[in-house]
């Protein structure tokens, strides 16, 4: 495959971006409980989003998959599962930590560890640091942890100081040292969709034979890794169905509410976020092979850039000072730093 770090760049740009945005049609469902609107929007983010693309942009799907080993496609679904489950102790960190904080800090960890534990898996990482490109690379992540470092600050300054007398007095749910395993625990599986795309390197390179553009060899990996983290996440949603009482849900929605309209806003939600991840797919294959470790980095670089972005626009941080709006905002310049140095490392490597 052709190496292009700048177009791979804009692909993760554009998958920060549907990661920091895909929250807001949930915002719009009206009267249904979490573990719901979750479930439905999962089944078009994890089901039919990633099989429809993958039937769209392969010219042939179903012989993509009969010469890839059972190990590979066994791997990929296994890595997916783990990463649902990291996803579902997120919310969990949520709560120790505070939003800000443990957004920042979970991300953190989920970027360190997806970035730098497959190469060091394969013996890959001391030949990284025997060239220039690496050490940029390197550098790179350096400074993205600093900018989430920054937009951590910013939100523990945040929630001293914006959410009345109960707040500045502290929560009794917050525990920074019970937060901080959690957040550890989450990022770790979080990262293991970094894993599932490198055990899926055989269907990528399967895809490419059977004749799908170099650009959307990763949609197939993406129906097999989604499919392990809908496993998990259909689980514990139907767990919570039955423990809440929320089955009702489904077929019904209180009064003022709009049943079709609550599918409607939970699809919308499920699609644009496996925008995220078919953006993401686009760029590991533009980044080129030896650095292609910093893709993960950039993921969750721009996902924290955009997140914070969308919240001074939807005036989240109302009533937090100017001292606070300045520290978030030189985190984000950080961060788009961060991804700058990242990307001119790629560009070195491909030359």
């Amino acid at each position: 495959m052709t190496a292009n770090p700048f177009l791979g760049v804009l692909f993760h740009a554009i998958g920060g971006l549907a990661a920091g945005t895909f929250y807001l049609p949930f915002k719009r469902v009206r009267g249904w409980s979490w573990e719901s609107y979750w479930l439905v929007g999962g089944v078009f983010s994890w089901i039919v989003a990633p099989l429809a693309g993958a039937l769209l942009l392969n010219p042939d799907f179903r012989a993509v998959f009969a010469g890839v080993p059972f190990r590979s496609i066994a791997l990929t679904y296994f890595f997916g599962v783990l990463w649902g489950v990291g996803g579902l102790t997120f919310g969990l960190s949520m709560r120790y930590l505070g939003m800000s904080l443990g957004y920042a800090v979970t991300l953190g960890f989920c970027a360190v560890f997806g970035t730098l534990i497959p190469p060091l898996f394969h013996g890959e990482l001391p030949g990284l640091l025997a060239a220039l490109p690496g050490w940029v690379i390197l550098s790179g992540l350096a400074v993205c942890l600093a900018g989430i470092a920054v937009c951590g600050a910013a939100g523990l300054m945040r929630e001293k100081s914006a959410a009345g007398a109960a707040r500045a007095a502290g929560d009794a749910d917050l525990n920074f040292t019970r937060g901080l395993w959690v957040a550890a625990f989450s990022g770790v599986m979080s990262s293991c969709m970094a894993f599932a795309f490198d055990a899926g390197k055989p269907i990528l390179e399967a895809a490419q034979a059977a004749g799908t553009p170099p650009t959307f060899c990763n949609t197939p990996v993406l129906v097999v890794a989604l499919l392990g983290g809908f496993t998990t996440n259909c689980a514990w949603c139907l767990f919570l169905n039955a423990r809440n009482g929320s089955f009702k849900d489904y077929g019904s929605a209180p009064a003022g509410a709009s049943l079709l309209l609550n599918y409607v806003f939970s699809a919308l939600a499920g699609a644009t976020w496996y925008l995220q991840f078919f953006f993401y797919g686009m760029g590991t294959t533009k980044m080129g092979d030896s650095l292609e470790f910093s893709s993960w980095t950039l993921h969750m670089a721009f996902i924290i850039v955009f997140g914070n972005l969308w919240g001074i626009v939807l005036r989240e941080w109302k009533g937090a000072g100017r001292n606070t709006h300045a520290v978030i905002l030189a985190g984000i310049v950080i961060l788009i730093l961060s991804t700058v140095v990242v990307g001119w490392g790629n560009y070195l490597g491909a030359l």
